[in-house]
């Protein structure tokens, strides 16, 4: 088992939370396809998209449903500062996970996080895992205080 999947079950278990853990041999490099994957529609999957603060040094994480796409101006106002694309280099050394596994959870450095509305709407919804290859299920009213996020509108409808 990775170090990535080790941390997010690490995570969940520390919350009390037991979530599936989906173990999916195509991979999930695109919502779309981890829809597909696990038999569920595309704002069911949690996507975990990272900014990197304006002073570069530093990242933000916007969970968001699948189906949407991140306004980088909505998303900085929200965070209360200009953000920019952060390079993998960047994720891996703030989060520990590589782009295509980033998970909500198991950061390995504090991560100021916000979720998008859109994922309350549902009972489920899946979230990667650490790895290309593992989501886990949950219910998506647990991911603000699992990740100490902030509910708010960022996306582009």
């Amino acid at each position: 088992m990775s170090k990535s999947l080790k941390r997010v079950r690490a995570a969940l278990a520390a919350a009390d939370i037991a979530a599936e853990v989906v173990e999916l041999q195509a991979g999930t490099k695109t919502a779309e396809a981890a829809a597909n994957a696990v038999g569920c529609g595309i704002d069911q999957i949690a996507k975990s998209i990272i900014f990197a603060t304006d002073d570069g040094a530093g990242v933000v994480l916007f969970v968001t449903a699948g189906g949407r796409q991140v306004d980088p101006g909505l998303a900085g106002n929200l965070a209360g500062q200009t953000l920019a694309k952060a390079d993998a280099a960047l994720i891996r050394a703030r989060t520990g996970f590589a782009i295509g596994g980033v998970s909500p959870v198991g950061h390995i450095h504090p991560t100021p996080s916000f979720i998008d509305k859109r994922l309350l709407d549902f009972d489920l919804v899946y979230a990667a895992a650490g790895t290309p290859h593992h989501l886990f299920a949950i219910d998506p009213r647990l991911l603000p205080g699992l990740t100490g996020g902030v509910v708010g509108e960022f996306t582009e409808i």
